[in-house]
């Protein structure tokens, strides 16, 4: 996956004028003429993901500030790895640490999460898939950091992919008048269906739907699912998988398993910049 240049600088932006506001006084108190090196270190082992929000910060603050990569988006980083070297006027570095880092941090923070869950289902069949769980304003940001960990795409939005679920279902009347409803007004789309036992998946798999979401299902209920379906429609799971069981699923044949735990149960990676005496 890529991330427009557009939508990154709309996202450092908006996070620029939310930090610096009408200016950072804080720096002022530094010779305007103040030049400096910096260095930006990793506290921890993690698989590094931000460098083009980061570049951006800069970007948008001074561009007389250079960084020297010693690391790319997808790297694995151990503990006291120096990621990149930054030079340029004091005040500008000063005025743009905090946003960088917190875009590294967070980014680098789901990369590595989804590493653990590509390296939990490895030689499964089973691909791993984010959701519409991620921060407000970072969805693109960490649905690429997802890819850089190893993992895959669901839907990016409302707009991409028709997602039927209990409530739509309620809402239609059935199964099959929503899916027909769906393909009617958005033809073209693919149509995947949350289904909750046996009955609606017969019900989704005679729909003629292009996948089906077993909402909640335990391993024993999707391996039953698989069997019904023969191969006839991809099957997704999702709901009450975390990392120490996704192995368990990802065993049971099913084709994917998604979890919002990749983009929202995240803990920052502690960077740190550094200036240099």
């Amino acid at each position: 996956m890529s991330v427009s240049q557009s939508t990154i600088e709309e996202t450092v932006h908006i996070a620029l004028r939310e930090d610096i506001g009408d200016g950072d006084i804080t720096a002022e108190l530094i010779p305007v003429d103040a030049v400096s090196l910096a260095n930006v270190i990793s506290r921890e082992d993690c698989v590094f993901c931000g460098m083009d929000w980061f570049e951006e910060v800069f970007r948008q603050i001074d561009d007389q500030v250079f960084i020297e990569w010693h690391a790319q988006d997808g790297d694995n980083i151990s503990a006291g790895d120096t990621i990149c070297s930054l030079s340029g006027p004091s005040r500008s570095l000063l005025t743009g640490e905090r946003t960088a880092l917190n875009f590294a941090q967070t980014l680098s923070a789901t990369a590595t999460r989804a590493a653990s869950y590509a390296k939990a289902v490895a030689g499964t069949e089973a691909v791993v898939l984010d959701t519409r769980k991620t921060i407000p304003g970072l969805r693109a940001a960490q649905k690429y950091a997802v890819t850089c960990g190893g993992c895959q795409n669901h839907r990016m939005g409302l707009y991409d992919a028709i997602l039927i679920k209990e409530n739509h279902i309620a809402a239609a009347g059935d199964i099959q008048t929503a899916v027909d409803q769906a393909r009617f007004h958005s033809p073209g789309y693919p149509v995947e269906v949350e289904v909750e036992d046996i009955v609606q998946l017969e019900q989704a798999i005679a729909a003629r739907v292009d996948r089906v979401l077993l909402d909640n299902f335990t391993p024993e209920r999707i391996r039953e699912a698989v069997k019904l379906s023969n191969g006839r429609i991809a099957l997704e799971a999702s709901g009450g998988i975390t990392l120490d069981n996704i192995r368990e699923f990802a065993e049971t044949g099913v084709d994917y398993i998604s979890t919002g735990s990749l983009t929202k149960d995240i803990i920052a990676i502690d960077l740190s910049m550094r200036f240099a005496i």
